[in-house]
């Protein structure tokens, strides 16, 4: 059982079990102030959600900590890597970010050692860590915390004066959050994401004491008390961006550096941290879409979390003739059977045609059919994007609002089209719709007309090429194995569902056999297949 919430004599080192402790009591810790610290919360957005996603936040830190003790008796840098790792995988919001990044950069160094020194190293190379993780500092938030609580611990010591150093240096600096932001100032307010580290380093003092840190007797409830006007509800869009995109992404060191700077240009509050392969990516933008597609293009994205921050009303159906629908969706999609599924499903389609993509008249024609204010174009084509930019842009100058989701496959598409509801606020549907299709990796089976080198190596004419999100990696002979081997390929990075779109031509046993491969090897992923008819690639693919 874990020592959290039972007091016990001073601690010399972070062993293990003080670890467990401390996870625990700064969730507790946590549960108890959210509400007041989600009610101070005024920057960067104010929408009193800080002390809900630094409660989330630790608490996946803490349940992967419970996890890794289930198994097994971990060390004290098993259980700081355990920590850190889940804070990762469940970070939430700026702050949430930010409080992961403190955790991992504390865990490399407290691997080496756990005493009061090692402590006082930690805390310096979290907060350096987290300021390097955020694109734009900004003085008067946590990083200001976080770097008050190492300067204030940074001669070492015992572990219970180096923690209370930590501690009393973060409180102060706190304080001063308030006059350092405008935005602060004017609530009467500090750092929300600053009270938050504040809890955190308290459970810490707790934890290595065995006593609660004292609170400032002026005010009961630490540094909550707003000194001025309540501060406002919600941040509307004119006051920044209107999305909130958050998503874990599988890349390399120098595909994520691209990432900052390509997010970087879209938008503010761009927080990136992790490492090893794995990333927390954290931005606000006004293009949700092209945040995701950001992500794609420099790895695997998953877990993708779209809020946003404030809806325009819908506007009123002012048309007296009734015809003009409110909203529609226009996919471009390969061959007719796809076509008609997506018909079926109240789209506007453009059907391509085998090597030839439409012209931009032929989208925004299909953007007039469709007779509505307000219309979802599914451009479904990574060479598409630009046409379909070029096309939205035409149809909004004749008063058409378009959102351009960059689908990049029609299994994207498809993804997009099955969430879709009319009847929600157009901004709501479009994150919905961009999330699934960000969620959904791809894949293409061709034949090879000709010889060519490829990413995968030299194929020869008739070799079956498994193009894996628009690259080739796997050259076969048999349509049905090759399709074997780009799905294990796929689904070797997780899945809950398969989705086989099969045209015309194709083997009539094939979509029966992957069914069944899949149902086989993949017990807890499901398949659905459609056929697309003439016209389409032999096989796509579909992953989410």
């Amino acid at each position: 059982m874990s020592r959290a919430l039972q007091p016990f004599e001073e601690l010399v080192e972070l062993d293990a079990e003080a670890l467990r402790t401390w996870s625990a009591r700064a969730l507790d810790a946590l549960g108890r102030e959210r509400e007041e610290i989600d009610a101070i919360n005024v920057y960067p957005v104010a929408d009193g959600d800080t002390g809900t996603n630094l409660y989330l936040t630790a608490e996946a830190a803490h349940q992967a900590v419970e996890a890794v003790f289930a198994t097994a008796a971990p060390d004290a840098a098993e259980t700081a890597r355990a920590m850190a790792h889940g804070a990762l995988l469940g970070a939430r919001g700026n702050s949430g970010t930010i409080l992961a990044q403190l955790l991992r950069g504390m865990a490399a160094v407290l691997a080496e050692g756990r005493d009061g020194d090692h402590l006082a190293r930690a805390l310096a190379t979290a907060a350096d860590a987290a300021r390097r993780a955020v694109a734009r500092p900004v003085e008067g938030t946590i990083l200001t915390v976080a770097s008050a609580a190492a300067r204030a611990c940074a001669g070492g010591g015992l572990l219970t004066e180096v923690a209370g150093s930590a501690y009393e240096g973060a409180r102060t600096a706190l304080a001063t959050t308030r006059g350092q932001l405008d935005v602060l100032t004017r609530a009467g307010v500090v750092d929300a994401g600053g009270q938050g580290l504040v809890t955190v380093l308290g459970a810490l003092v707790e934890t290595v004491t065995g006593r609660a840190p004292d609170r400032p007797e002026a005010e009961p409830h630490g540094l909550l008390v707003p000194l001025g006007p309540a501060a406002p509800e919600r941040c509307g869009t004119e006051d920044g961006p209107a999305y909130e995109v958050i998503y874990l992404l599988e890349a390399g060191d120098a595909a994520v550096d691209l990432l900052r700077s390509r997010l970087d240009a879209l938008g503010d509050s761009l927080v990136v941290v992790g490492g090893d392969g794995l990333w927390n990516v954290h931005v606000h933008v006004d293009d949700a879409g092209a945040a995701v597609e950001a992500g794609v293009e420099a790895g695997r994205p998953h877990r993708i979390r779209i809020t946003h921050f404030a809806s325009a009303p819908a506007e009123a159906d002012t048309d007296a003739r009734g015809a003009r629908a409110q909203r529609a969706v226009v996919a471009v999609v390969p061959g007719e059977g796809l076509a008609g599924l997506c018909a079926e499903a109240g789209a506007t389609t453009v059907q391509t045609r085998p090597g030839e993509q439409p012209a931009g008249d032929e989208l925004v024609d299909a953007i007039r059919r469709a007779h509505a204010r307000e219309v979802v174009l599914l451009p479904n084509d990574t060479e598409l994007r630009q046409t379909a930019a070029a096309a939205a842009e035409r149809a909004r100058a004749e008063g058409i609002r378009v959102a351009l989701i960059p689908t990049r496959a029609a299994v994207q598409g498809i993804a997009a089209l099955a969430v879709h509801e009319p009847d929600r606020r157009f901004d709501e549907d479009v994150v919905a719709m961009t999330a699934a299709a960000g969620a959904t990796r791809y894949a293409e089976l061709a034949v090879a007309e000709r010889q060519s080198f490829t990413s995968a190596g030299v194929c020869q004419a008739g070799d079956v090429l498994g193009l894996i999100e628009g690259d080739v990696a796997v050259i076969g002979q048999d349509l049905t194995e090759t399709a074997r081997t780009v799905l294990d390929r796929m689904l070797s990075a997780g899945g809950e569902l398969v989705t086989l779109i099969v045209a015309d031509g194709t083997p009539p046993d094939l979509a029966a056999a992957l069914e069944g491969h899949v149902r086989r090897g993949y017990l807890a992923v499901d398949t659905t297949t459609y056929h697309a008819g003439e016209g389409a690639p032999p096989l796509l693919i579909g992953v989410e």
